[in-house]
């Protein structure tokens, strides 16, 4: 089901030469992408004589590329015809409003122009009847669950709300209603924008209630800068999507961990309260797109979260220890020579008599206790590693296995186990951790994939607790005794990894030589996968 990535493009304005550059280079650095969809305005007052080369055909997009029709009058001539056509070789303008199913089976819908209060709407404008149309047209096929992309021009009304700061752009006022209204019917999974000459990732959002409604898909808003803004303002987003149509049901409706409510609910029916926006603890969605910064090397992405606000609520201090602590970053206790990435919030580290030279540990910089302590930039963080690990760890034919013991600790330690893909199943590892908990007459059991553990644990609970890279989970609330060791001694059984002499790791610690240059090895080949060295 490897489907090649997609580009998305905000306005062009007519910079063809810049656009398309830029892509020639991505291309060739990261191989192929399937499609360029382009939002806000293709044309530009200064188009003519770029344009000019590509219509005749001297000139050649190197990517299919769809677009959207004008946004002001001065650009209507470029569109020949209202319904959509092709303008040159592989660049095809989409039409007024619709939806463009790919060879691939993926559904796009889009709609062109601006908002306008007028009935027929200018050529350069959508009106309500055009927006209930479009609705009308998609709503009553059969089985609807929402499209892959929906594509417009303008961003939609209040789409900052319940989400992370837009920056200078006031979401409240920015923007066009109809567009919330068809975004909120639509349940894009992706749905891109332009005009503001802004770049803004919102988190995540649900389509559906909480405990009242099945379980939908999450939506992802993503508005584009300019191409070849001075300010050096993101304008291509890449992205990878599994057409719904192909996607496992159960696999499709995963929460990622930073999901908010809906942000149209509002605005939409009034009877709808809005309710609170903090999201479960679960298992990023990450692994279905990247972004571009990965290859500008620019800076330390926060995934366009500007002004770095993932969540509405500002994030206490972490309390700091009582004593010595001997993973807190700054202590004197630290190991630091085991230390192999550093991001802003969280590092990496060997495990010190490690299960296997590459098990690491992802550890928050400063002294929390467990995942339920944490403040929501450092989920964030702990995501990113999470991510970084799994794709790092894939790329050499393992899966992980991570797990967190908040028993008889007092600095959270997420210990990351690698396991050949060819040796055993997630099935495999789940059953070999149920089948030797119940032998320990300890209760673990598998959770939803989109529980929020901190509601399974509120702050100072015990627990022990499995995740492995599927998102899968188990968790155990710690109600007495429970063995130490017992993580490791799952994965180093018989079954897995059949490593029964290294259960104790004061048994395993190398020498400090030795550790040094393990660190130096797992650092040199985790280097291509690490976004902490994209500073």
């Amino acid at each position: 089901r490897a489907m090649s990535p997609r580009l998305a493009c905000g306005d062009v304005e007519g910079r063809l030469e810049a656009l398309f550059g830029r892509i020639r280079a991505i291309q060739s650095k990261s191989g192929r992408f399937d499609m360029l969809l382009c939002v806000g305005s293709f044309f530009g007052s200064t188009s003519a004589t770029e344009w000019a080369e590509y219509r005749i055909g001297a000139k050649k997009a190197p990517i299919p590329t769809f677009v959207l029709g004008a946004n002001d009058q001065e650009t209507v001539s470029y569109f020949p015809d209202i319904s959509g056509c092709e303008l040159a070789e592989n660049i095809t303008y989409l039409g007024r409003r619709g939806l463009y199913s790919g060879t691939s089976g993926l559904q796009i819908a889009y709609l062109s122009g601006i908002e306008s209060q007028d009935e027929p709407a200018p050529a350069y404008s959508f009106s309500a009847k055009d927006v209930a149309d479009l609705k009308t047209s998609l709503l009553s096929t059969p089985n609807f669950k929402g499209v892959d992309i929906l594509l417009t021009s303008p961003w939609p009304r209040d789409v900052g709300t319940f989400a992370n700061s837009a920056g200078e752009i006031d979401t409240k006022k920015c923007g066009s209603k109809l567009v919330s209204d068809l975004a909120a019917s639509l349940k894009p999974r992706y749905h891109f924008a332009a005009l503001e000459k802004a770049y803004y990732e919102r988190l995540p959002y649900r389509n559906h209630t909480v405990l009242q409604e099945t379980p939908q898909h999450v939506s992802r808003f993503i508005a584009l800068a300019d191409v070849g803004n001075t300010s050096k303002k993101k304008y291509l987003y890449a992205f990878s999507i599994v057409p719904m149509g192909l996607m496992n049901p159960a696999e499709l409706v995963k929460q990622p961990q930073d999901v908010t409510e809906n942000p149209y609910q509002k605005s939409r029916k009034e009877a709808q309260k809005s309710r609170a926006p903090l999201g479960a603890e679960e298992e990023p969605a990450c692994q279905y797109f990247f972004d571009l910064n990965k290859h500008q090397g620019k800076k330390r992405p926060s995934d366009g979260k500007e002004g770095g606000n993932s969540q509405p609520k500002q994030a206490k201090k972490p309390p700091q220890p009582t004593g010595p602590c001997w993973f807190c970053l700054a202590s004197p206790e630290v190991e630091k020579h085991l230390v192999v990435s550093i991001g802003t919030h969280c590092y990496l580290a060997l495990a010190k008599g490690g299960l296997l030279p590459d098990h690491v540990l992802i550890l928050p910089i400063g002294h929390y206790q467990s995942v339920v302590d944490l403040s929501s930039e450092v989920v964030e963080e702990v995501t990113k590693y999470k991510s970084a690990l799994k794709e790092f760890f894939r790329s050499k034919g393992k899966r992980y296995v991570l797990f967190e013991r908040n028993y008889r600790s007092q600095h959270l330690q997420l210990q990351v186990i690698p396991v050949p893909l060819d040796h055993c199943t997630s099935e495999d590892i789940k059953e070999s951790f149920i089948a030797q908990a119940q032998e320990q007459q300890i209760d673990l059991l598998e959770i939803p994939e989109h529980s929020d553990i901190t509601q399974l644990a509120p702050p100072g609970t015990p627990y022990f607790y499995v995740e492995l890279d599927t998102g899968e989970k188990l968790f155990h609330r710690i109600r007495g005794r429970f063995p130490l060791h017992f993580g490791r001694w799952v994965l180093a059984s018989e079954a897995l990894l059949a490593l029964p002499q290294r259960v104790d790791w004061r048994r395993c610690a190398a020498e400090r030589p030795q550790e040094a240059a393990q660190a130096r090895a797992f650092r040199r080949d985790f280097q291509p996968f690490d976004f902490a060295l994209r500073a």
